[in-house]
């Protein structure tokens, strides 16, 4: 503990730091706080504090086990949610510290963007997503973790800042650069909706590589010729041209340019390009094959089991006076791959159909 005389004197030294960041970078003393008002830390911003308490909370330690693409691979270098976190993480706190933004603020929203993502990937949300009446987005239930479902019940009570950064992470198909789908985010929350993609794209090139089906040949060429060749190529490519492209969010901005995370026209074309394939190559038949269509059966049967009997779920789902259904949305979504697959053979033997490799 600190002696009385340097109480505060650590946390308020740090947040006189962020004078000297961009006058465009959201700073801790400008906070719209939290929800509900706390004492704060002698040592640490309200952001590092976020940043903590997303690390340490149950949430972030399923991620290790949570799907990225490919459900159940043989190996063990392909890309978890918890690895695919903190790529993201990086790749971020790069771009923010090169044009002077909040680096404390980005590691807080990218280690907690993806903390509502369901059991196995993508396949897991959009199947909650068709049988829930009011949808699934994993951004938002990630919100929903922070606020509501983490600490028995009381959330994570993170500032403003932070919570919008999660929310406002996930991206339509397509072109998502266009300013219109940021306004009224932090630069900081802008740079977690790149980070994201940055990383998506690359590690799944290569979890796709690693599965036999794909090859770096046949990339397009225009991805190839203007992004590179190799995993460390592309990324540095991205990552250059984002501060290059946003150099206006620095405060050098001589010009009035409105402060907007971008790229230069001919790296945001190779991007989309390079989405779009993947869309079509990767995640799309991803559906189609054994493993994604016993996945998708998992996650029905395990959502409609505790929608229609929510006492099976555990007491720290029940406490609120939550719907059944969104019970059974809490519940499994949170659920790992390997939870939801053994809570699935307990309640239906064989449900697995033995076409995933982990052992129940």
């Amino acid at each position: 503990m600190l002696p009385s005389d340097l109480n505060h004197i650590v946390r308020l030294r740090l947040e006189q730091r962020e004078e000297l960041l961009s006058p465009y970078a959201a700073k801790v003393r400008a906070s719209k706080g939290r929800a509900v008002s706390e004492e704060s830390s002698p040592l640490r911003t309200d952001f590092q504090r976020d940043r903590d308490r997303i690390i340490h909370c149950k949430a972030f330690r399923r991620l290790k086990h949570k799907t990225q693409v490919f459900i159940a691979p043989l190996g063990d270098h392909y890309v978890t949610r918890l690895t695919h976190t903190l790529e993201v993480s990086q790749i971020a706190r790069t771009i923010a510290r090169a044009l002077n933004l909040n680096e404390d603020l980005e590691e807080a929203i990218t280690l907690g963007h993806d903390l509502g993502h369901t059991p196995f990937g993508h396949i897991g949300e959009e199947t909650l997503d068709s049988l829930a009446s009011g949808g699934f987005s994993h951004a938002q239930q990630s919100l929903r973790i922070v606020e509501v479902l983490e600490k028995e019940g009381q959330g994570l009570n993170l500032t403003w800042e932070v919570r919008q950064g999660i929310v406002s992470h996930s991206k339509p198909q397509g072109d998502f650069l266009d300013s219109g789908l940021v306004e009224g985010l932090t630069l900081e929350a802008q740079i977690c909706r790149l980070a994201d993609a940055v990383a998506y794209l690359n590690h799944d090139i290569g979890d796709a590589i690693r599965a036999d089906l794909l090859r770096e040949e046949d990339l397009p060429c225009t991805v190839a010729e203007v992004l590179g060749l190799r995993h460390s190529q592309r990324i540095d490519t991205m990552v250059a041209d984002v501060v290059a492209a946003s150099w206006p969010c620095t405060g050098d901005n001589p010009a009035g340019i409105t402060p907007v995370i971008r790229m230069s026209v001919q790296v945001r074309e190779a991007l989309n390009t390079l989405r779009d394939f993947m869309f079509e190559r990767i995640y799309v038949p991803s559906n189609n094959n054994l493993q994604g269509r016993k996945a998708r059966e998992i996650v029905t049967f395990l959502y409609q089991q505790y929608a229609h009997h929510p006492e099976q779920a555990p007491e720290e789902y029940r406490r609120r006076e939550d719907t059944p259904e969104r019970i059974a949305l809490d519940y499994v979504s949170g659920m790992t791959d390997h939870y939801a697959l053994r809570r699935a053979e307990e309640l239906r033997p064989g449900i697995s159909g033995k076409v995933f490799n982990w052992v129940v």
